[in-house]
């Protein structure tokens, strides 16, 4: 590792003040890394870095991945970077396509030139199941994708296809990392593009009705963030040069509908508050975009990386609500 120990390594994460990349930040603390922190607070917030603001091991930079010379500030001498930075959401794409882009491509873009220019070890970025559109077959496998249903799967296929480009032009060694339906602590529960775990979870705790877009059929492959963070790890230090330069699904492996989603959180939840069991749920209009079903086959995960989810999506759920319980009463 350029002679240095683990723990002597850099590492930049970009959005480390959103929702997956501020557990990233945590963890690689904890690891003993220097870590670097670059986000814009356009999704992230202040509270998610708080607690490791004063670590002498961690410097944040308030800055956007759309302008390069940011960028190329961020990596000065970092040894690996683990890409989060983006515009998340289907329906934020649908609205704006323009944005999703500039955020998802043109920055993604502009941090591989970045790291290319600085000589990163390993460039290791965020992916997304919506890249497998409208393909039918479950489970998922990385090599049989459809076509993207929306903006933001598109850009997310975009920048997989630049990894591979810089990987095969320059050398580069680049993982990408598909993720499915991340929740966990930390993820937004407000405003207009929340997504559904603590979206529902906010709801059933005011005793107010969640909404399930369609008839409540849809199944994701619903995995905690810490599962997440392992896997960037893992791709982070994997030494098999079998292992680079490809993406890899990121997932539980277990399918849950809607409607299942709602009976478990009612369940859990009624632990605390025993009326939220009652709470009717409501359905409305399917929502444009939307994949129908996501199941993951994470074997190449497995096989190559060493990724064996360590939480799986019950154990998940039960943790993230404590968390949320003890934020939003």
């Amino acid at each position: 590792m350029n002679g240095k120990n683990r723990n002597d390594s850099k590492v930049l994460v970009t959005g480390g003040a959103g929702f997956i990349g501020s557990n990233l930040c945590e963890a690689l603390l904890k690891a003993g890394y220097r870590v670097v922190c670059l986000d814009n607070f356009s999704t992230g917030k202040l509270q998610n870095i708080e607690a490791f603001r004063e670590n002498p091991r961690f410097t944040f930079i308030e800055g956007d991945i759309r302008d390069l010379e940011t960028c190329r500030r961020a990596v000065e001498g970092v040894d690996y970077v683990l890409h989060q930075a983006a515009l998340g959401s289907v329906p934020r794409s649908l609205k704006d396509p323009v944005t999703t882009h500039e955020v998802n491509i043109s920055g993604f873009l502009h941090m591989l030139v970045a790291a290319r220019d600085a000589g990163v070890r390993r460039f290791v970025y965020a992916s997304s199941s919506s890249v497998y559109g409208d393909s039918p077959s479950l489970p998922k496998v990385e090599d049989a994708i459809g076509t993207p249903l929306s903006p933001y799967a598109l850009t997310k296929y975009a920048d997989e296809l630049y990894a591979g480009v810089f990987s095969r032009n320059y050398g580069m060694q680049t993982i990408g990392l598909r993720y499915f339906n991340v929740f966990g602590p930390r993820q937004d529960p407000e405003g207009a593009y929340a997504a559904v775990i603590p979206l529902f979870i906010r709801q059933l705790i005011a005793l107010r009705s969640p909404v399930i877009n369609g008839g409540g059929e849809y199944s994701r492959d619903f995995t905690y963030v810490d599962n997440a963070v392992q896997a960037n790890i893992l791709a982070m230090l994997n030494p098999d040069p079998e292992a680079v330069n490809r993406v890899y699904n990121v997932a539980c492996g277990q399918r849950t509908t809607l409607n299942k989603l709602v009976d478990e959180l009612k369940k859990l939840l009624g632990v605390y508050d025993p009326r939220i069991v009652g709470v009717p749920v409501e359905y409305g209009p399917y929502r444009a975009g939307d994949v129908p079903h996501s199941l993951a086959d994470i074997g190449n995960a497995r096989k190559l990386l060493g990724y064996v989810p360590r939480y799986d999506f019950g154990q998940g759920l039960a943790l993230s609500i404590d968390w949320y319980w003890k934020m939003l009463k």
